[in-house]
């Protein structure tokens, strides 16, 4: 049997298997779906396939057509994703051919730098595969943008960013523009509100094994952690309707939250947890207990993945619940982790830093669902700000910017095989100990994307 612990309890509902409850609560457990996935849907499908080893490592050694009207969810041999731990199963993208529009933001401070490094990761990509050829724009954005244009954003690059197969982003923002009328992080907002990119991912796990030893977590308590928090990007209080203090000492923000928002988001986290074999848990973070707008988003969450995703295991975290077990036990949160637009952006920085550096991890902002059906534009950025103390001196992490271009390849062009390629050459070259200061090496900004360049050649 399955029944929602009251929120009195403070603790996680879930279905599928049981679950231990933080505190003074109570197990519990409740019915595992276990509908076959629907094998409807066909497509014209082309990929790599690999042979039967099972290493990790190896990339697939020739290409192999995969006849048309094959199963929409057939499976590749091999990890197509970051989160996907060795061995694991990923649905077949359609393999996307042609030249590709990408506008590039550098930014700021160290934004320049870091995707400097990531457009040399993609000339190898470039180069090693005849049917891909990018076509790079550069625009402002942010501090750079105001300097130039006294706007955040002009109108032509976000035409420029709206009608491009993907959107390349360095870092913004920095304490030379302050807190004026003319913010830099305003151009974020635009971009992200007129691109409709209302899902943002962000990875949390280890880019190479031996990463473990650097986290300010006990090995034994990070070690295996893999999730991705998926947070509605463009609703909730950031969006409200808003009123400054005008003297009286009385300041507003409010949290609309529709159906339709709550909806979307959810379905993007069910359809990247149903890519896995088995399917990844998702979890669903809000403040039921206390908001109105959290328990339209419960509601919401429970329909849309009994109605549609019956085969995928969720439950229900209170926020403050999931931020104590991000850092006492973070194995419990694998899989995929769906909440807000405040809820994600807080506990999305709470568990940058289980991996030990904001230099390792990249993100994802989708405007859709990367089913393949359709267009699915995206921002693609490092999580990490642009460090203007640090900047220019050559020392800042470029791996974050590095694997976003892999998170670009797999959801907004449909690679997913050089997607993985660019995982594995960061893995190689961290393991044989090419680093940047903060994790724990030497090398400089243009070392670490000179080595992942060329390990990626020999992938490739």
């Amino acid at each position: 049997m399955s029944r929602d612990i009251p929120m009195s309890e403070r603790g996680v509902t879930w279905r599928g298997g049981s679950a231990a409850i933080i505190g003074p609560m109570r197990l519990f457990s409740s019915q595992l779906h276990t509908a076959p996935l629907s094998r409807t849907d066909t497509a014209p499908y082309s990929l790599l396939i690999s042979s039967s080893s099972s290493s990790s490592d190896q990339l697939p050694p020739q290409n192999t057509l995969i006849p048309l009207g094959l199963a929409a969810n057939s499976y590749s041999p091999f990890s197509s994703h970051p989160l996907n731990p060795p061995h694991t199963y990923s649905k077949l993208t359609p393999f996307a051919m042609g030249k590709y529009n990408i506008v590039v933001f550098a930014g700021d401070y160290c934004g320049p730098e870091v995707t400097a490094e990531a457009i040399k990761v993609l000339r190898v990509v470039e180069k090693k595969r005849a049917d891909i050829e990018f076509n790079f724009q550069d625009h402002l954005l942010g501090g750079a943008a105001i300097d130039a244009t006294g706007t955040a954003l002009t109108d032509e690059a976000l035409n420029a960013a709206k009608s491009a197969d993907a959107v390349i982003l360095g870092a913004v923002g920095g304490p030379k523009w302050g807190t004026g009328a003319v913010r830099p992080e305003q151009g974020i907002l635009r971009l992200r509100k007129e691109m409709g990119t209302f899902g943002n991912l962000r990875p949390c796990n280890f880019a190479a094994p031996s990463l473990v030893d650097i986290s300010p977590l006990k090995a034994d308590v990070c070690r295996d952690v893999d999730f991705n928090i998926i947070r509605e990007l463009t609703g909730g209080i950031y969006f409200g309707e808003r009123r400054e203090d005008n003297g009286d000492g009385h300041a507003l923000d409010t949290e609309p939250y529709s159906r339709p928002e709550i909806e979307r988001i959810v379905r993007l986290a069910g359809h990247l947890a149903q890519q896995h074999d088995p399917p990844l848990p998702v979890w669903s973070l809000d403040k039921a207990n206390v908001l109105a707008t959290s328990r339209l988003w419960r509601k919401v969450v429970t329909e849309i993945m009994d109605k549609e995703f019956p085969m995928v295991k969720y439950g229900h975290h209170l926020i403050d619940s999931a931020a104590m077990l991000m850092v006492k036990d973070p194995r419990k949160l694998n899989g995929i982790i769906v909440t807000s637009n405040l809820f994600g952006d807080i506990i999305s920085d709470e568990a940058s830093v289980i991996p030990g550096s904001l230099g390792l991890l990249p993100s994802a902002s989708l405007s859709g669902i990367p089913d393949g059906k359709s267009k699915v534009n995206g921002i693609y950025e490092p999580i990490h700000g642009s460090a203007p103390d640090i900047a220019g001196k050559g020392i800042v992490n470029p791996v974050a910017a590095i694997l976003s271009m892999a998170m670009m390849l797999q959801y907004s062009l449909n690679r997913p095989a050089e997607a993985k390629a660019i995982e594995t050459a960061v893995r190689k070259v961290i393991e044989a100990g090419v680093r940047t200061g903060d994790i724990g090496g030497k090398a400089t900004t243009q070392e670490v994307g000179d080595a992942v360049a060329a390990e990626l050649e020999k992938i490739l």
